[in-house]
């Protein structure tokens, strides 16, 4: 029975590249599944032997653990030297699109909470 070692939804390309560097360095056979032409299957990386499974979702974990505490340190190095992105940068950026989507979230607030305003009769 095939086993899913590795969820690629959501993740970016170059851990993907990583984890499947890494997979064929150890000579785990894998196979890949997309999210298809409308992006609602699972994507991710499979595996259909048991025991290689096993290894390969060790071999992942430690990966990911080093990553995440490579990552985090970058991060960190980021708000020290103040090259981090801010929502302020956000808004350089891109104003309309900021703009547009803090208006569409007010307008979704809006028609949230109107129902309870005309209840107690603030709104009409």
């Amino acid at each position: 029975m095939t086993t899913l070692v590795f969820r690629l939804r959501n993740v970016p390309d170059d851990e993907a590249q990583a984890v499947r560097a890494l997979l064929d360095a150890n000579n785990i056979q894998w196979y890949e599944t997309t999210a298809g032409n409308w992006g609602i299957a699972m994507p991710g990386l499979w595996i259909k032997d048991p025991q290689q499974a096993e290894k390969a979702r060790l071999l992942i974990d430690q990966y990911q653990s080093e990553r995440q505490k490579y990552s985090r340190s970058a991060y960190e190095e980021e708000l020290r030297t103040g090259n981090s992105r801010t929502f302020a940068d956000s808004v350089r950026e891109k104003p309309l699109t900021t703009f547009a989507i803090l208006a569409f979230c007010l307008f979704i607030l809006y028609i949230s909470i109107n129902p309870f305003l005309q209840l107690i009769g603030l709104t009409s």
